[in-house]
């Protein structure tokens, strides 16, 4: 990474994703985009300790996800996600109409992703829409790979009790 037009095309190139993926853990654009730029800034400055032991697309994951669980973390998550919760509340007490609004499969489908816990979202997102292998999973996270499997075949088994479950809320 010596150069600035080499950094750009990194830019380009694994931006979106990295948004994507803190997006998953922190369920805010704008602090997912905060945290993109946070892990972009400090690869920049640090382009010159990249030992090169893995691809720096894993490298950038890697920033990501640590940054992700650093926010998820603080006092100021937590104070936020306190407010939203007493907002949420509020808003539901006040709007029954906004419950009978329906939601698209794919926006469904996301939300429940989302409510899993982060080690079982992280291998999902990581697997199916970042097409990281269970190798690459298990570099990127730090764990064994049989632990890997083991989240992978748990988070499975989760999203397909929610989604019966939702099936059976609907027709039943």
């Amino acid at each position: 990474m010596q150069n600035n037009n080499d950094f750009g095309s990194i830019l380009d190139d694994y931006g979106e994703s990295l948004l994507r993926l803190a997006f998953t853990y922190v369920k805010s654009y704008q602090t997912a985009e905060d945290i993109v730029q946070d892990v972009f800034m400090r690869a920049y400055e640090k382009r010159a300790d990249f030992r090169g032991e893995a691809s720096y697309k894993t490298y950038l994951y890697r920033m990501t996800i640590n940054r992700s669980h650093d926010y998820l973390r603080s006092w100021h998550y937590k104070n936020t996600l306190l407010t939203n919760r007493i907002a949420e509340t509020i808003h539901r007490a006040s709007s029954t109409e906004a419950l009978i609004v329906t939601k698209s499969e794919e926006d469904q489908l996301g939300k429940k992703v989302l409510e899993l816990p982060v080690k079982y979202r992280e291998v999902l997102v990581l697997y199916y829409y970042a097409d990281y292998t269970i190798d690459e999973i298990a570099e990127i996270l730090d764990c064994r790979t049989t632990t890997i499997k083991t989240r992978l075949r748990r988070a499975r088994q989760r999203m397909k009790e929610k989604l019966k479950a939702k099936e059976v809320f609907l027709n039943g």
